[in-house]
């Protein structure tokens, strides 16, 4: 049997924080305790954002950090094509359509909520006959596309089920209820995919077997393993793990300015600081279930 793929993946649209360490390092403990392989993954869609300076500093602290990854790393941004392919394998079956709401529109129609928080789209333009929805685009209109989630749970009528795994390697069963996020967006209006989309692909084609990732993803699972059965691909297994926290209990993200690991650097912290705060050993690695940072 081929040794079991992880991968560390994250979106370099700013500087790597403490919880970007943690997820990396926990990657690399199971893979080590699994005999594995642990790649890295740019999920660089977000053109303008993602710059080069950003990639060369991620890499840098990734380095810092005691964490080799194999060569190339799969940059997101170089494969449009086959997410605009696999995009158009779900549009040949009729389960997306183009939407030209804007975010106000769709906020002002919308009274209820995704698992993200963000309004659930309320299908405004579903309905559109296709000879409008092909005018509006031949006129160079934006526009987004949608899953169908009426179709698209149709067309897959059976339980989908997550398998989940915990630090001590056992396996459990969960079924998935994508319809809570109702008809996501799987192409952005800047872009031809969405991270939905673009990574539902790339770990099927990696060949990701185990995914560790923040607790703040394990309801886009649901939808993603939807993804996968439409696309006929095969499913990984998830651990979703904690996250760190700030002094006031709030999530570490580039968005809230968290300090950037580069920041820890200048201040003389060691990446062996970090692995001995966590209890990650040089080589036996485990999860610890509450984390702060410093």
């Amino acid at each position: 049997m081929s040794p079991p793929v992880f991968r560390f993946a994250p979106s370099p649209n700013g500087r790597l924080h403490l919880g970007h360490a943690y997820s990396a390092l926990l990657n690399a403990a199971f893979a080590d305790r699994m005999q594995g392989r642990l790649i890295l993954r740019l999920e660089d869609i977000d053109i303008t954002r993602c710059r080069p300076e950003l990639i060369a500093a991620m890499l840098d602290d990734l380095r810092w950090l005691g964490l080799p990854f194999e060569e190339p790393v799969r940059r997101q941004s170089a494969h449009f094509a086959e997410y605009a392919a696999a995009l158009d394998r779900l549009r040949a079956r009729g389960l997306v359509y183009p939407c030209f709401c804007s975010r106000r529109e769709i906020a002002a129609a919308s009274h209820a909520r995704d698992p993200d928080g963000a309004p659930l789209y309320p299908g405004t333009c579903r309905s559109l006959a296709a000879a409008e929805a092909e005018a509006r685009i031949a006129a160079g209109e934006p526009h987004a596309w949608r899953l169908d989630m009426g179709q698209a749970r149709a067309a897959c009528p059976g339980p989908l089920v997550i398998e989940s795994f915990d630090e001590a390697g056992a396996v459990t069963q969960r079924l998935a209820a994508p319809e809570r996020w109702g008809d996501a967006v799987l192409a952005r209006k800047d872009a031809p995919t969405s991270y939905h989309l673009a990574v539902v692909h790339d770990d099927a084609l990696q060949g990701v077997t185990h995914v560790v990732r923040g607790r703040d993803l394990d309801a886009a699972t649901d939808l993603h393993r939807l993804l996968q059965a439409l696309l006929g691909l095969p499913a990984p297994r998830y651990h979703h793990h904690a996250l760190l926290v700030d002094a006031e209990g709030g999530k570490l993200a580039k968005s809230r300015g968290s300090e950037p690991l580069a920041a820890l650097r200048a201040r003389g912290v060691t990446a062996a600081e970090l692995r001995a705060q966590w209890g990650f050993a040089a080589e036996a690695h485990a999860e610890r279930p509450e984390k702060r940072s410093r």
